[in-house]
Formats: C-alpha cells, structure tokens, sequence
C-alpha cells in the first residue's frame, strides 16, 4: 500500500538503524507497523502507531501534551482537512530499557496521500534518533534563534516578507504575569514552561511560519497567509495546545502586525508588533491586539508621561480642579468634586484620559491620588480659616488602593493633619466587578467614618442587585446610563424607579453629567436633588470655585 509514500520520504529524511517506520490507510483503518531498535517498547504493532505515541509515558513530559494534540490532529486528518501534506517534529524519547530513564532526541516526520476532497486516505511515519549533525545544528539554530543572535530567524522572515505572491504577518505573544509564575512554582519550573512552548512551536507552525524565542516569555513568528483567518487559526492553535503546562494554566498575550510595508527592518516590524501586545498588558477581556498606525503616537506620548510624571509632581504641573455639585431646588453648591489636570508649562493642559491610564498601569496613581487628597484637606481648611462655611469635598479612590487599606491611615493622618471634619472629605469609589472582593476594605473605610460614594452607578457590572447590602451612602448616576435612559419613556421611569427605590432603602443620590435645564428639571421631578456637569459647572480651578460657592466672603 505505502510503499510509493515509502519511497518519496526516503528522498527527505535520512535512513539509520534505530528507526520505525509505519503506514495508516484511513480508507479501511488499517496500519502497518515497522518497529525497530530502541523504539520496539514504544511502537509495538499491537496498535495505531499515532495512539500510542500520543499516550506514551516513555515521551518527556515537557513534551507530551505538545506530542499528544500534535498526534490527535493527524488522526482526524480523514475528516478534518489540514494545510500541510508534510510535517516533522522533534521530540525526547526514553530510549533506556532500564528503569533509569535516558531522554534522546527524535524526529517525527510524517507525509499524508489526500483523496479528491483534500482528506487524507492514509499517512506514512517515519520516527527516528537525530543524528549528530542534526543535534548540532539544532543547538546552533537554537543559539542563533533568540534575541541575541537572531540571525537565522531574520533571515528566514525576511524571505517570507520578500515574497509578494502572498500576505505577511507578524505575530508576538508573551506570558501574562509570567514573574508569578517564577515565585508560585520556582524559576526551574518557569524555564520549563518556556522550554516546552518554544519546542511546541515546532508543532503548531508550519513551512509558511518560522519562530523565535525573542526574549525572556516573549516568542515572535513570522508567517505568509493568503487570509486573515489563518492568523486567527495559528493563534487558536498556540492557545489550545501552549497555554497550559500540566496542571498550569496561563494566560497568553497576542500582537499582530499585518506588513503592509514590505521594505521596512526586521526591527522595525518587530517593535510595531511588540506596541500593539503591550498595549492590551492587564486587559481582563482582551488578548489579541493588532497593531494600527496611531499606536505609535501613543507610545511616544506614554513615554513622555512615564518620563515626566515624577518631575511633575515635584514641580506643582498637576492641580486639583473642583466641579460643583448643586441642590436643583435651590440651586445652591451644596458640595464639589475633586478633578486632577495636567498643566504643562509647554504643552498645557493634557488630557487626563491620556495620562490616567498610564497612572493606573505602574502604579504612580496611588502618588497621585494622594496629593489630590491633600489638596482637598487644605481647600476645606483655607474655608474654614476664612470663616465660610465649607461643603464637603468628594475624592477618588483608585482600584490600585483598594488592594491594600493602609490607604485609609493615609486619609485619616491628612484629616487629623489639617484639624477638618471627616464629613467633609467624602471618598467616590467605582464600584466594578474588578473589586467585587474589596468590601472588606470598603466597609473598614464606612467604620473610620468616612461617607462612601459610588461612582459611576449603572455603568459595567454595578447593578440594583449590590444595593441591598451596600456599605455605600450616596450613590453616583453615571453619565452614559442617565443620558441614554433619558432618550425613551421607558428609561426615564426606569431612572425614576431607581430614584425612589434608592431613597426608599436611605440612599442618597447624585447625577453626572447634567447637560441640560430638562434634564435637572426631570431629575428634581423624580427625587433626585443633587446634580453635577456642564449645564451647571464644568471643573474649575479652584480660586474659580470659591467664587461661585462663596462669592466675596
């Protein structure tokens, strides 16, 4: 039956004494078995050659999960068609017959014969020692393969982006939070894993795809593809078989680059793939990025931030700004908002959507929050020393602090520090999925006597169900909810409903983003008294502030 097959893989593989050979014809289901040498204990002819290799204990363990889904593919390869007629893969084998195992290395080469529909009719194995020569150029490749020396990998990836008569790609993927893994399961443990992705890239890619390992937990392909949903498929692959090692799962982070500048560097397409696979770090619903012409502003505009920031903190560049909250009955400012902005003695005034991410990724938020916090304190004292009678200023309370209530020493050493009332220094927290498990914290916040707001009512996961038991005092509409409810009938009772309930069970209420007099007037209709945005106030400074609460006092 295989001996055409026979005769064509003998033209690319080499032939050496300790080899098995074996045919599957997918037609009938038979298979034909050549055990030989030191693989007679692994491949015994007793059944599918593919099934035992795919369960054999005398594999690796750092290899078998690869080997096993690498096996399963090809035996489902008379329904499901595959794009390659031909595949290798190495792999350690235990060639010992003791029961010290002795781990070699091997090479699985494998040829399909399709039928008409492109399904396989049967498959020629060939399983064999890697000679010395390929041993060292193994060790050679690998050594030439890596960001150090990555030659032979650029070599080949420009070959793949020289070639016009298909598209070209570059992929990027990492380990989220791979140091964890360092410190949960040991360093030893971690080069494992690392080992056992880069030797299972050898399964996944195929001829129209070459690798590296680029650095660290950081891999990078380079591929031809004449559809996008090859890409897709590729990393659905390395996902599947990759993302786990045994019983450790974690998470991978994909950047994708389409090459459309064919006559750019290596380095170049690296880089701009490596910005679209950062730009998603820490993103819980998203691990795939591709990467678009802007994300290169960006970066440069991150790294300015992360330059500046300290310096800026230093040299007074950040300020708080106040937006009123006004009582809709009397129109009286009843209370504030504290805002920060960025005010750059070149540049100006920079948006704090561009910076306040940046703060939230490495942590400078919590620098920030503070500083914030103690300009509140000492608004509220210059009122009191003035002889005014001061409202109460709400702050922001970061998720990056939720993580750790010694943020709540901090409030109570500017509170006794600047000799005002804890009333007066409200704390806005977003109440989000993302911090779900923090009541703990929340509620040691409410015992310190601190009145608590929840910011953004109505947004992402927050919802009437968390109300019932809720530590919270006043809760905040969010914007986006209010407004969009407000475009039908039945959202407008839906925002009254809310209203009422809330006060029902001794909730107070505050509504952002206020835009318009029929807006306030239907708020005040519903229940609801207090409101802050644009139609009243936007954030001002805070000279600008006093002179709207207090007028010449």
């Amino acid at each position: 039956m295989a001996k055409k097959v026979f005769e064509a893989l003998e033209q690319f593989v080499c032939d050496t004494d300790d080899m098995c050979a074996f045919a599957l014809d997918f037609t009938d289901g038979s298979f034909d078995i050549t055990p030989a040498g030191c693989f007679s204990h692994i491949l015994d002819g007793t059944e599918n050659p593919l099934r035992q290799l795919s369960e054999s204990k005398n594999i690796h363990e750092g290899d078998r999960t690869v080997i096993s889904a690498f096996c399963g593919d090809l035996l489902c390869a008379d329904k499901v068609p595959l794009r390659e007629n031909h595949f290798i893969v190495s792999f350690r084998v235990d060639t010992s017959d003791t029961d010290t195992p002795e781990y070699k290395w091997t090479t699985l080469t494998i040829i399909i014969q399709r039928d008409e529909r492109q399904l396989a009719q049967y498959l020629v194995g060939h399983l064999r020692l890697m000679n010395n020569a390929e041993l060292l150029n193994k060790a050679i490749t690998d050594s030439f393969t890596n960001d150090k020396h990555p030659q032979v990998f650029n070599g080949q990836a420009q070959r793949i982006i020289d070639d016009t008569s298909h598209n070209a790609a570059i992929v990027q993927f990492d380990i989220e939070n791979f140091k964890l893994i360092n410190v949960k399961y040991g360093e030893e443990k971690g080069t494992e894993i690392l080992n056992y992705i880069k030797n299972g890239l050898d399964t996944v890619c195929t001829n129209k795809q070459v690798y590296m390992r680029l650095s660290a937990d950081v891999f990078m392909i380079a591929m031809s593809y004449d559809t996008p949903d090859e890409i897709e498929s590729l990393i659905a692959r390395i996902e599947d078989r990759l993302g786990h090692y045994g019983d450790i799962s974690y998470k991978l982070v994909f950047g994708v680059n389409l090459v459309t500048d064919r006559s750019l560097p290596m380095r170049k397409l690296g880089d701009r793939t490596a910005m679209a696979r950062q730009s998603i770090k820490g993103n819980a619903l998203q691990n795939v990025q591709y990467y678009a012409e802007n994300q290169e502003s960006r970066l440069v505009t991150k790294k300015f931030i992360e330059d500046r920031m300290d310096y800026a903190l230093e040299h007074g560049e950040f300020v708080m700004y106040l937006q009123p909250k006004y009582s809709i009955s009397t129109s009286d400012i009843v209370g504030a908002e504290a805002l920060v902005r960025w005010i750059h003695p070149e540049k100006g005034m920079l948006p704090p959507m561009e910076f306040i991410p940046v703060f939230e990724k490495d942590g400078f938020i919590i620098k920030l929050d503070e500083y914030i916090w103690e300009q509140a304190c000492k608004a509220i004292r210059r009122w009191i020393d003035r002889g005014v009678e001061p409202v109460p200023i709400s702050v922001n309370i970061s998720r990056v602090h939720l993580t750790d209530d010694r943020f709540i020493d901090v409030l109570d050493g500017l509170v006794e520090k600047y000799g005002i009332p804890k009333r007066m220094l409200e704390t806005e927290i977003t109440e989000t999925v993302e911090n779900a498990g923090d009541e703990e914290i929340i509620k040691r916040l409410k015992e310190r006597g601190y009145m608590l707001l929840m910011d953004d009512f109505g947004s992402g996961y927050s919802s009437l169900n968390m109300l019932k038991n809720t530590p919270f005092d006043v809760i905040k509409i969010d914007r986006d909810f209010f407004s969009e409810f407000m475009l039908s009938d039945r959202g407008k009772k839906i925002i009254s409903h809310t209203v009422s309930m809330s006060k029902d069970i001794g909730l107070d209420m505050v509504a952002e983003g206020v835009e318009t007099k029929e807006q306030a007037e239907f708020l005040e209709n519903c229940g609801c008294d207090v409101a802050q945005g644009y139609y009243y106030s936007k954030p001002v400074p805070q000279t600008d502030f006093e002179h709207l609460a207090f007028g010449d006092k």
